[in-house]
């Protein structure tokens, strides 16, 4: 009974991890064009740009030119409203 209940609960937590994983990828990849997460989601939203983390943590890890991109754009769009 206690590994069914395990696992029933394991599986969402299996859900939170990764996307804590996501985050800190995601973190560390636009800490490097100095910018900052929350910064870097928020310029997304604003240019309409609806990617999720998973999507974002792949970009940043496998291809970091389309990455810098996504950067770019997100710090134009907060320099537009500002």
């Amino acid at each position: 009974m206690k590994s069914l209940a395990y696992s029933y609960r394991d599986r969402r937590q299996k859900k939170r991890n990764f996307r804590s994983l996501w985050i800190i990828r995601i973190n560390a990849a636009v800490r490097q064009h100095d910018f900052s997460y929350r910064q870097f989601i928020f310029g997304l939203k604003k240019a309409g740009i609806n990617l999720n983390r998973k999507v974002l943590a792949d970009l940043a890890v496998r291809d970091q030119k389309a990455f810098e991109k996504l950067v770019q754009t997100a710090k134009e769009s907060l320099a537009l409203n500002n």
